[in-house]
Parts: C-alpha cells; sequence; structure tokens
C-alpha cells in the first residue's frame, strides 16, 4: 500500500529549515518552535509505518539516461529502515526538546534550530535511502550540517577548528567509500540495493574485486563513525553545544556508519577478507577508545571516547558477520548514550559551563535528578543487568566468543576497562567533596531539560528487554557460551567499577599519570607532524 508517511517523515524538517531561514531568524522562540514541530511529525509519521509493516512509498526516476545510468528516487520501508526512522526522529525529539533549555540564551538559536532541522532531513535520508547515489548524497549533506552544528559558536577557535577536522577527515574516509560505489556499479550496473543483491553473484565471481569494493565502502564507515585511524575527529566535536554532541554521538551521524554496513551487509559478507578486516578495526578502536577514557578529565571528552569504544564494538559485530548484533547495540547505545550526553549538559550549564571533573564533585546532593538518570545511563553503558546494554553488548561478546577467540578476549578487556572509566567517572563527579566553589552553589537544572532525563532513562532501562524479546532469539549465538559469556561480562565488570571505587573515592587529584594515554596515542601530533611533512614536499 502506498503511503504519503514516508516523504511527510523525509520532508518536514526540510521545510522546518527553509521557513526558519527564510521567515523566521529574527524570532528565537517561533524557530524552535518550528523545528520541533517537524521533527515531533516526523516521529509520529515513523511510528506510523513501523506499525503498518504493508506501507510502501511511491519511487520516480531522478536522474535516467537511456541505457547508461538510471537513478530512482525512492524510499526504502524494511525492518531496519523503519526500526531507525523511529529512533533518529524519536532520539532527534528528545534533543530538540532539550536544547530549549540548553540553548535558551544563546544569539544563534534561529540558527542552531535551522541547522539541527536539516540535520535530521539528511539523517532520515540516508535511514531511508534505497539506492547508493541518494545515500551517498545525503551522506555528504549530513557530513556538512554537522560541521555547520558542530561549529555553532565559529567565533571560538576551538569550535572552528573542531569543525574543520571534522569535516576534512570525514572526506578522506567519504573518497573511498565513493570509489567503492563506482566498483560495485562497474560490476553490477545497478546502484539500487535490491538489484545488486541480485546480481551479487556477478561480484563474488571477481573475489578480489570484491574485497577492495567492499574495504573501500568500508572506509565510509571509517570516517564517518570514527573507527582507526580516523577516528581523531570525534572528540574534538565536543566543542559544539551538547545537545549536538549528543546527536552526533547517540542516533545519527556516528550510527550512520554502522547503518550502512548493515544496509549493504550482503556484499560485505561475501568476503571474508573484508569481514576479518572489518572486525579488526572495530576491535583496535574500541580498546584503543578504552584506554585513552581513562585519563581523560573532561567531561565530554570521557563520554567521546566512550562512544568510539562503543562503536567499536558495533563494527567488531559487523566484521564478525552479524549485522543484527550491530544495530542491536546501536539501538540500545542510542538511549543511555544520548542519556549521559544530556546529564552531561545539565552538569556542565548548572555549573556555568565548566568541564572539568576535577573541578566537580558532590553534585549528587544539588543534582539529584540528574545524578539518578546519570547512574542509569552509565549503568546500562558498562553492561550492568538488567539495564539496555547489557543484553546487546553481550550479545557483541558471544558472538566474538564463538567466532574469533582473540577478539573475544580483547572485547573482554574493553569491558573491563569501560566499567573503570565510567566508574571514575561517576565517583569523581557526583560523589565526595565538592572541589570548587562553583560545585558547592550549583543546583538542578529545569524541568525542560531534567524532562528528557527521565524519558531516556526509562528506554535505557527497558530499551534492551523490548528488543531483547523480539529481536534476541534471532541473533546467531551459540548455546556453548549463553552463560559463561554473560558471567565473565559481570565479572570484569565488577573488578573494573571495583578498581575505579578503590582508586578514585575522595580523591582530589588524578593519582595515575599515563602520559601516552593522556595524549591519546599522539595520533593528533602525528598528523600535525605528516600534514606539515606534506607541506614542505
Amino acid at each position: 500500500m502506498t503511503s504519503i508517511f514516508p516523504w511527510i517523515i523525509l520532508l518536514a524538517p526540510l521545510l522546518s529549515t527553509a521557513v526558519i531561514t527564510l521567515f523566521t531568524l529574527r524570532w528565537k522562540a517561533l524557530s524552535s518552535s518550528i523545528s520541533i514541530a517537524a521533527v515531533l511529525v516526523s516521529f509520529i509519521c515513523s511510528c506510523l509505518i513501523f506499525a503498518h509493516s504493508t506501507a510502501a512509498a511511491g519511487e520516480f526516476t531522478w536522474i535516467g539516461i537511456s541505457g547508461v545510468f538510471q537513478v530512482p528516487f525512492g524510499l526504502t520501508l524494511d525492518p531496519l529502515s523503519r526500526t531507525m526512522a523511529v529512533l533518529v526522529s524519536g532520539i532527534g525529539a528528545v534533543i530538540h526538546i532539550y536544547s530549549l533549555g540548553y540553548m535558551r540564551d544563546d544569539e544563534g538559536k534561529s540558527r542552531y534550530f535551522a541547522a539541527l532541522s536539516l540535520f535530521m532531513f539528511a539523517m532520515l535520508g540516508i535511514v531511508l535511502a534505497n539506492n547508493f547515489v541518494m545515500l551517498f548524497i545525503f551522506w555528504e549533506l549530513v557530513g556538512f550540517t554537522s560541521y555547520v552544528l558542530i561549529g555553532h559558536w565559529f567565533y571560538r577557535d576551538a569550535a572552528a577548528d573542531a569543525a574543520k577536522k571534522a569535516f576534512i577527515t570525514t572526506r578522506i574516509g567519504d573518497f573511498g567509500f565513493m570509489l567503492g560505489i563506482l566498483m560495485v556499479w562497474m560490476g553490477t550496473d545497478s546502484i539500487v540495493f535490491t538489484e545488486i543483491a541480485q546480481r551479487l553473484w556477478i561480484l563474488t565471481s571477481h573475489p578480489a574485486f570484491l574485497t577492495i569494493a567492499a574495504l573501500l565502502i568500508f572506509c565510509g564507515a571509517v570516517g564517518k563513525s570514527a573507527q582507526f585511524p580516523l577516528h581523531v575527529w570525534l572528540p574534538d566535536a565536543m566543542e559544539g553545544p551538547t545537545p549536538i554532541s549528543a546527536l552526533i554521538h547517540a542516533a545519527t551521524m556516528v550510527a550512520a556508519g554502522v547503518y550502512m554496513l548493515a544496509r549493504v551487509a550482503f556484499i560485505i559478507q561475501a568476503s571474508p577478507t573484508a569481514l576479518l578486516v572489518i572486525a579488526w578495526v572495530g576491535t583496535i578502536t574500541a580498546v584503543m577508545a578504552a584506554l585513552i577514557a581513562t585519563q581523560q578529565n573532561d567531561i565530554k571528552r570521557i563520554l567521546a571516547y566512550s562512544t568510539l569504544s562503543q562503536l567499536g564494538y558495533m563494527v567488531m559485530a559487523v566484521g564478525l558477520a552479524s549485522n543484527e548484533a550491530a544495530i542491536f547495540h546501536l539501538f540500545t547505545h542510542a538511549f543511555f548514550k544520548a542519556l549521559l550526553f544530556l546529564a552531561a549538559g545539565s552538569v556542565i550549564v548548572m555549573l556555568h559551563h565548566e568541564q572539568n571533573i576535577w573541578k566537580m564533585g558532590g553534585l549528587s546532593r544539588n543534582l539529584p535528578i540528574t545524578f539518578l538518570t546519570f547512574v542509569i545511563g552509565a549503568l546500562a553503558l558498562i553492561g550492568c543487568p538488567p539495564f539496555s546494554g547489557f543484553f546487546s553488548k553481550d550479545a557483541i561478546l558471544a558472538l566474538a566468543y564463538e567466532r574469533n577467540t582473540p577478539i573475544f578476549v580483547v572485547g573482554l578487556s574493553t569491558a573491563f576497562l569501560t566499567a573503570f572509566y565510567v566508574m571514575r567517572l561517576l565517583v569523581i563527579v557526583f560523589f565526595g567533596k565538592s572541589r570548587s566553589e562553583i560545585a558547592r552553589k550549583s543546583g538542578e537544572s529545569p524541568f525542560v531539560m531534567t524532562g528528557p532525563l527521565i524519558v531516556l532513562a526509562l528506554l535505557a532501562t527497558i530499551g534492551g528487554f523490548t528488543f531483547f524479546a523480539r529481536n534476541f532469539l534471532a541473533l546467531p549465538i551459540e548455546k556453548e557460551g549463553a552463560f559463561l559469556v554473560p558471567a565473565l561480562a559481570i565479572a570484569v565488570l565488577i573488578l573494573g567499577s571495583g578498581l575505579a571505587i578503590a582508586t578514585y573515592r575522595n580523591r582530589m587529584s588524578e593519582p595515575l599519570d599515563f602520559e601516552l594515554l593522556r595524549h591519546k596515542f599522539y595520533f593528533d601530533e602525528f598528523y600535525n607532524w605528516l600534514i606539515d611533512w606534506t607541506q614542505g614536499l
């Protein structure tokens, strides 16, 4: 049954951007209301489409060169895209509402909401695109709008530099992505996903060609989902407003890479070599980011590196040939990571934009709602049962246990590090004595900011159960590790958390000093040297 709802989902945010830009830039309150109304319309329509699995969208030829090249403009409404549309628009709606409080005094509020709506349009376009050309165009639009949003406070040098860094770094991966798309088109004479799947035998008959194409496509995900070695842009993206950090890290920009890999899984899974490379890139990213997070002092950067690490888990799952497990973790991660970033934003606003965790302390008394919701998000992140992260992370660990023992060992070690740095953050920020006057005098955020925290805390609690009941039994996990893997995961969770509490309880400053981790393995220094060296050639 053809439905207009898919087109409303896509076009409502675009219409919002146009109206704000052309007519309401001077009226901040009206601009924010229009943007919120648009994303709520997209969310409602996404829910309706999710509930009616028979819905379909019309399609028309966008670019047509007879006998040479055909690009349809059509939307795909399979279970993956319908689930992602609900997730993206739902998390987006919560962040829009939260932004009312966070950005209430910002001079560029109308510009912010216009860019936010355009970002939602681009991300929903990626989710709904039924062919490579549409996906790539929306993919690039996400890159552009993220540049605008990260650089929202462009008059700050750090924000402007972070925006440029994100834009340039992701373009490197996108160049490889474009080449991969061209190779698939050359091999199958199509850019439509369903047609490529039907003609996959052409690619599989040339294994080397297929492997190169799959790895080039993966380059796009390496850039967008900030995987090693193109991970350096994501922590610096914290220079943007905190709601943007939450949006980028939860269910949108960085999730786009994982979604894209799941969308083209039929290509990737046809190449064992590509799968192995993808699995190890995700594994290296996960453990590397977790190590770096243990020595960071900026509350948003710690969460940024936790996102890198969790994205590594998702990419690891893709490499282990289970896009179901990857999307499962993407789904639960969206809830608890949006919650953690928005709770961190509540802390930052109430401390007059202080982000150094060593100038906080004792905030559980002054910010009780923020504290309780942050605890729920933290427990979900470390995989504590019964919160959502427990089900999804253990699904990936169980896959690794069955399919690649070295990856399982590294993944389990990463779980230990995750428990350590998350509990370190929780103890330093919310317990002990206040380490500054501003922390002592802080108070709870307004309801427009704490309300979304409560909603996300509920989702972070039940999200794993909901998805588990529907899809977990379909995940390719063997019974052999059904009890051993969760037991080991809980054991390392207890060890990591206990070690962090013992190390940081009542501490007024950092007792550990690992220079290599504080300098993030010197990746930024290496890339700066490389750029200077190439300029001198």
